[in-house]
């Protein structure tokens, strides 16, 4: 097996892997190389044929193909090699990957830098524990995506989803305009689990039945599934006795949820963060383990593929300039998740140059304002856990910070009613 020497080594070709190639090679790296295990570069957008892609990176409201499009063109124009049918089998500690391709057999890299961008997979029934039996008929909502939209077959002609996540309000959607019925999404919070817009256009728009505060409780059927049985939660998630109800379907859609593709990160000795589940960052991106970096929803799950981009852009740059020698942040301050926070990325920063941070609230608030160390952010009506909040701090906001502090906790208040 030949070692083969690069720059930078990107594992994942989807809209994070591309976007920190590209990134990569604008900064200097000369040899940079994505490994892909697809057919093609792209990651699942191509399965994504809705619009509401690119409305802040582009300003242009484009479906998930054409998004995937300018960035695999522009990935072609600046000389990133792409490797797809390419399977990672290892990283180790000192950054050395091995690989299995279609066409090149046993592959070995040794980078000056990698960047992670595995991005993320859904929650399965086993990861959810629904009681019942084990029939044919039941799919994550991404694996109903592609069979409707890339392989041309329908899954079912009435269907049950059961969480409210992006991908299935935009399935219930796409379902429904091929001609099968929806019969319920059945969340168990009190509020959806993504973004408002596809609650308005996915089900409110075609009158979608939509049962928050309830879940599944057995599934029904031998060789197919044949009804689920639905019943209200109370305020600890459990199912109330007595408010059950069954409902016939052929098609059960699970929607519960993402997590970060990490096994390879594991296998290197990057550290994890329990809350995201992906690896712990800085604010170059730069994983526990010096040289490797990571992006996307490797690092932890996203709402906008436009905010992928960025952030793995930051992963590319930190790469290329640690695979040319540079050094990255100096100091680390550690940010630490306060009231109602559920986690904060970048896990840690210098204080020394701007920075966005991204974080997520653990329960849904109204009338609250973000407090980051003393530094106080305008103040926000409402804050949920399915939408990601960023904010940008400048480095004159940084200097307020209290000097040589090394832990920075970040709160959601309350305002104070006048």
């Amino acid at each position: 097996m030949k070692l083969q020497d690069v720059d930078v080594a990107v594992i994942g070709g989807g809209p994070a892997g591309i976007a920190a190639a590209i990134k990569a090679r604008e900064t200097g790296a000369q040899n940079v190389v994505i490994l892909e295990r697809a057919e093609k570069m792209g990651g699942l957008l191509y399965q994504c044929i809705h619009n509401g892609f690119g409305l802040f990176y582009f300003n242009e409201d484009l479906t998930g193909p054409e998004y995937a499009h300018r960035f695999v063109e522009k990935a072609m124009d600046t000389g990133v090699k792409g490797l797809p049918e390419t399977m990672v089998t290892g990283i180790s500690p000192e950054r050395q990957i091995t690989a299995v391709s279609k066409g090149e057999g046993y592959l070995s890299f040794r980078p000056a830098s990698i960047v992670l961008a595995m991005g993320c997979r859904e929650k399965s029934r086993g990861a959810l524990g629904i009681p019942g039996t084990r029939p044919a008929g039941i799919f994550t909502a991404g694996t109903a995506q592609r069979f409707v939209n890339v392989e041309g077959f329908i899954p079912g002609k009435r269907i049950v989803i059961l969480g409210s996540g992006d991908i299935g309000m935009i399935m219930a959607r796409r379902l429904t305009l091929e001609g099968a019925e929806v019969a319920a999404v059945v969340e168990m919070l009190p509020y959806i689990g993504g973004l408002i817009r596809n609650e308005v256009q996915c089900l409110h728009d075609f009158d979608i039945p939509l049962l928050l505060e309830h879940t599944i409780t057995r599934i029904h059927g031998e060789q197919r599934i044949e009804a689920v049985t639905v019943a209200r939660v109370d305020d600890s998630k459990r199912p109330i006795a007595g408010t059950e109800r069954r409902i016939e379907c052929d098609t059960l859609l699970l929607s519960a949820g993402l997590i970060p593709e990490n096994e390879l990160s594991l296998m290197a000795g990057v550290e994890l963060d329990a809350a995201t589940g992906g690896p712990t960052v800085d604010e170059t991106r730069q994983t526990s383990i010096s040289g490797i970096f990571a992006g996307g929803n490797v690092v932890h799950v996203h709402d906008l593929v436009d905010n992928v981009s960025w952030e793995s852009e930051l992963a590319g740059e930190s790469a290329a300039r640690s695979a040319m020698g540079g050094k990255g942040a100096q100091g680390k301050i550690k940010l630490k998740a306060g009231r109602n926070i559920r986690y904060i990325v970048p896990q840690t920063i210098s204080g020394q140059n701007k920075v966005t941070l991204y974080m997520r609230v653990n329960d849904m608030e109204e009338g609250v304002r973000l407090k980051i160390g003393n530094i106080m952010s305008k103040g926000l009506r409402v804050v949920k856990p399915s939408e990601m909040l960023k904010v940008e701090l400048a480095p004159e906001q940084l200097e307020k910070l209290k000097e040589g502090t090394s832990e920075i906790i970040v709160d959601c208040e309350r305002r104070e009613r006048k």
